[in-house]
């Protein structure tokens, strides 16, 4: 693997179509050949774009522009307290996605980037009017979460937690309480209670716009999507990638499963493909990111 150059991380503001303001750093490539598509890192739920600043470093060394946000409520673009934050998971897609890939690409000048979505970061393509300006969208454990789709033991832990706790704290604290359930950063109320019902209905962000047709790209989404997700990975499972994929129709769709054990690691599961750890998938990502066959054709 090559070792990054140094690239020092800009702090920049992002304004979405309905003036919330979110926070990114943005990293200028700094080696690799040119050509390189500039790179949206869209995170996961509650997870704050810090989290990928080893990641997004390394990738600008590859060659590319990189742009890593944290999404309304989370993080550095929570303003004020959470419980008077009103955001919704479908914001994050139809404005902060949206805005965020408006601001790479005009900051780069170029035509097109590639989104690295991590879980929900990747999974709502079909909210963004912009869709046409992605080149390729790499998801990293991105699937719908649909319950019904995963293992009984895990299916069982998720729906007391996210249908019964969440809500639970939800009332008594006026955010979502997903840190007690070790989902990342307590939630804007509006953005865990609509996430709950996501995952329980199955088709994740199609959920968001089953009444607004107008508001609904999913079938319109042409662009080559690409999923990578781990066989220890209770969450983006073979079925609930599936049940992402099919809501893409018309997009050129495919996903790899990878074994920790062939990559040298113990665990890789839902969040650890973007740790310095866990640096050996890497390549494998910035396959992806560049179009390139991801793993080696069967009998090669």
């Amino acid at each position: 693997m090559n070792t990054p150059h140094p690239t020092p991380d800009e702090t920049v503001h992002i304004t979405c179509a309905d003036g919330q303001r979110l926070h990114g750093h943005f990293m200028a490539r700094s080696g690799g050949p040119d050509g390189g598509l500039p790179v949206l890192i869209s995170p996961a739920t509650g997870v704050r774009q810090h989290f990928y600043l080893r990641f997004a470093r390394w990738l600008a060394a590859q060659g590319h522009d990189v742009l890593v946000f944290d999404y309304r409520g989370i993080g550095l673009s929570l303003h004020g307290r959470l419980k008077d934050c009103r955001a919704t998971l479908a914001d994050w897609g139809q404005q902060d996605q949206v805005a965020a890939l408006d601001w790479l690409l005009a900051r780069t000048g170029a035509a097109q980037a590639v989104i690295v979505g991590h879980s929900a970061g990747g999974q709502m393509i079909g909210l963004l009017p912009n869709h046409h300006r992605v080149a390729r969208l790499v998801g990293i454990s991105a699937s719908t979460g649909w319950f019904k789709a995963m293992r009984p033991g895990f299916r069982l832990k998720a729906n007391f937690g996210m249908r019964l706790v969440l809500p639970l704290g939800t009332r008594l604290t006026g955010y979502g309480t997903t840190a007690v359930l070790g989902l990342g950063e307590n939630l804007p109320a509006g953005v865990a209670l609509q996430w709950s019902r996501w995952c329980a209905r199955g088709g994740y962000a199609t959920n968001a716009v089953r009444h607004h047709p107008e508001r609904d790209f999913h079938a319109q989404v042409r662009t080559p999507v690409t999923v990578l997700h781990a066989e220890d990975d209770d969450i983006a499972n073979v079925a609930t990638v599936a049940d992402l994929l099919r809501t893409l129709p018309a997009a050129p769709r495919q996903a790899h499963c990878l074994r920790p054990r062939d990559h040298g690691l113990r665990h890789l599961g839902h969040l650890d493909w973007f740790r310095q750890s866990h640096q050996s998938v890497w390549p494998l990502m910035a396959r992806a990111v560049r179009g390139e066959a991801v793993l080696p054709a069967p009998g090669h």
